[in-house]
């Protein structure tokens, strides 16, 4: 009942930037929170950053002070942005929707650091 478009991966050098989004359609009254995870190859995933629908937030020691996540709910959209980038940054980020009844994830868009 919810689906989530991500959008924003792509190729960067270390110390540049990106702004990951994931907008959400469907039965958006439902969601309480989101967040971002990532997954590197032979990793768990883990998270990244989340929002509730009241808007406080968290992050993973390891982006916090460099990355911001936000949301637009006019555009029911989340946004990750990261700066500093780091070669350890690389992985495959995923959106997160949860409610009352289950979580959704969406299709995952990849991010790498390296020049």
């Amino acid at each position: 009942q919810v689906q989530l478009v991500e959008s924003g991966g792509g190729l960067v050098q270390p110390g540049g930037s990106l702004r990951l989004s994931c907008a959400a359609s469907g039965s958006i009254f439902s969601i309480y929170a989101m967040g971002w995870y990532r997954q590197a190859p032979g990793k768990q995933r883990e998270l990244v950053a989340a929002i509730t629908r009241g808007g406080s937030t968290n992050y993973a020691d390891s982006v916090k002070g460099r990355s911001t996540i936000s949301r637009d709910n006019a555009k029911n959209t989340v946004y990750l942005q990261m700066n500093s980038l780091k070669p350890e940054d690389t992985a495959v980020y995923y959106c997160k929707a949860e409610t009352s009844t289950r979580s959704y994830w969406g299709q995952g868009t990849q991010v790498t650091v390296s020049s």
